[in-house]
């Protein structure tokens, strides 16, 4: 079973039909909606501010969800996939999104609906990605927009596939 830990009075919450992986950690003032996962050894830690996540969402393996004390708590939308090894700090993702695997997104950054943020990009502090735009490199710059065959074939896809994966998991 995962470790869920209570802190500072905060005990996380979530919704319906989540799934969480063995070695997953959930800690502290994190409120979580319905049809999320959290995958082996991903860590979300509402311990020094706020963690809120929608639903549909999926923080694959490895990846550190975390937020900065008394100024910057994180909030992460419906349908977003974290990949692996991703750090998500202290920021907000809108609507499906796509942080790519060893990503790295900072303080206070806005990543609105249908953008890409691409394996291994770093987003400084304070950056603004507008809707529907891949981001890549490091520091991460605009690189082109997402188009329609990419929110179907990897935004959509893999927010659906880790959906299905997590049921996998719960057949045991």
């Amino acid at each position: 079973m995962a470790l869920i830990k209570s802190v500072r009075g905060f005990t996380p919450q979530f919704g319906n039909n989540c799934y969480f992986a063995e070695t997953a950690t959930l800690i502290g003032d994190l409120i979580m909606g319905d049809d999320c996962s959290v995958w082996f050894n991903a860590v979300v830690r509402g311990d020094v501010n706020a963690i809120r996540i929608g639903n549909r969402v999926n923080i694959q393996d490895g990846a550190v969800i975390h937020c900065t004390y008394l100024t910057a708590p994180t909030t992460i939308g419906n349908r977003v996939s974290i990949g692996h090894n991703a750090l998500v700090h202290g920021c907000t993702l809108e609507d499906n999104v796509l942080i790519g695997m060893g990503s790295i997104v900072m303080d206070h950054v806005v990543v609105k609906s249908g953008s890409i943020v691409a394996a291994g990009a770093v987003v400084l502090e304070n950056t603004v990605i507008e809707s529907g735009w891949i981001w890549a490199g490091v520091p991460a710059k605009p690189v082109k927009k997402v188009s329609e065959e990419l929110v179907k074939g990897q935004i959509d896809r893999i927010a659906d596939n880790y959906l299905m994966y997590s049921s996998w998991f719960k057949e045991d």
